[in-house]
């Protein structure tokens, strides 16, 4: 692997931190800006819509660009929205911080993902990619506990400081290992040719497994602290462990997942994929049973995360000579299921149900997930190119 492909994983660890330290510091948010716990959650959310929008508008914008001046502009903006974010005391100035980081972050991802395909051979993919997604598992597994801890013991701003200078860092390695250079003006990207990309229906059909997918693991990973607490009976202290177990869970399976992707597509989301369904409708039984919960926590990250390099695989496969608006767009599902796996849990709370109830909606959403899949499989062969096929023989462009 290029070294390049690590120092963009070490990119989206940065990044990656902030998008998750929020969820460790509400406390401290919530005091020293005066707002409610579900005010201070909004600057969550408004992470979730601001990466939303970003990816497929930046795509566009940055098609002819060269890619590393793309990549140093958004992480240039991301720590400045940090530094700006840590000076201020004022709620709604930290809101706007959050949006346009979060926008420019997406950004990052699609220039990172259509440079990756571009620096490694096209049966080493997804490969590159589990690298590239690895930040953000690491990001779960040390970013969320070192931020939450910063913010604890030295105020949420020095969360904020530290992740600025962890982009300022990142900036130096783009900078020294990718290539720079705008594109072969015979080879750039053209706009017509990436929205023709995206009329294929295969694509979409990608688009719902992404989304599907990452609702599934949402639903319950979204609560897992306070069923931890409140159904398994675990004391508060302890779950930040449970947490850094599915971080690790989640790194193994990124891991393990990107090593077969790029051959054996079908089979890596089919056995992802069903491996949530049997663990969620194993946790609705057995959530109040420490051991049995805190091994679901982390099978559940290593299942839900080994999908995740077959996930970008297909569409890179499915958008051939234009996946930088497919690959944006895929961007963009992941962050719907990031926005509706929480909303359908907080219904289903809202509603009078118990935490272990969120296990059978992601049974349900994670066979809706499967059908997909499952769709795009048995879809007539549609190319003669033998490379295009997995193991099963069936069409592995079509996944």
């Amino acid at each position: 692997m290029p070294i390049a492909v690590y120092v963009l994983g070490m990119s989206i660890f940065a990044q990656g931190t902030s998008e998750l330290m929020l969820a460790g510091l509400m406390p401290e948010l919530s005091a020293d800006l005066h707002v409610s716990i579900p005010a201070a959650g909004l600057l969550i959310s408004a992470f979730a819509v601001g990466m939303l929008v970003g990816a497929p508008v930046l795509a566009v914008v940055t098609l002819t660009w060269s890619r590393r001046t793309a990549l140093l502009l958004f992480l240039g903006i991301f720590a400045l929205t940090h530094v700006a974010g840590a000076l201020t005391t004022n709620y709604d100035v930290l809101l706007a911080t959050r949006v346009v980081g979060a926008f420019v972050y997406a950004g990052f991802w699609s220039v990172a993902a259509v440079t990756v395909v571009a620096l490694v051979p096209k049966d080493s993919r997804a490969r590159a990619m589990s690298i590239v997604t690895g930040g953000l598992t690491i990001a779960t597994i040390v970013g969320l506990p070192i931020g939450t801890v910063l913010g604890q013991n030295f105020g949420w701003q020095a969360a904020f400081w530290t992740v600025a200078g962890l982009c300022v860092l990142a900036m130096a390695g783009v900078l020294a290992t990718v290539p720079g250079g705008r594109p072969d003006p015979a080879k750039a990207p053209r706009l017509p040719d990436e929205l023709r990309a995206l009329a294929n229906a295969r694509l979409w059909l990608a688009f719902g497994t992404t989304a599907l997918v990452t609702a599934t693991i949402l639903v319950v990973f979204s609560y897992l602290a306070p069923l931890l607490i409140d159904t398994t009976g675990l004391k508060p202290g302890a779950v930040p462990g449970v947490l850094a177990l599915y971080g690790l869970g989640s790194f193994i399976g990124i891991t393990i997942g990107g090593r077969f992707a790029d051959a054996l597509p079908f089979h890596t989301l089919f056995t992802g994929i069903t491996g949530l369904v049997v663990l969620s409708a194993v946790l609705a039984f057995t959530a109040s049973i420490p051991a049995a919960a805190i091994a679901i926590a982390a099978l559940l990250g290593g299942f839900g995360f080994a999908t995740n390099p077959a996930l970008n695989a297909r569409v890179f496969s499915l958008a051939g000579d234009a996946p930088t608006l497919a690959t944006a767009t895929n961007f963009s599902a992941f962050n719907v299921g990031i926005t509706v796996g929480p909303w359908l849990g907080g219904l289903a709370l809202g509603a009078g149900a118990d935490y272990p109830a969120l296990g059978w909606i992601a049974v349900a959403t994670g066979l809706a997930a499967l059908a997909t899949v499952l769709v795009a499989a048995f879809l007539p062969v549609s190319s003669p190119d033998p490379a295009d096929r997995d193991a099963t023989g069936r069409n592995r462009r079509a996944a």
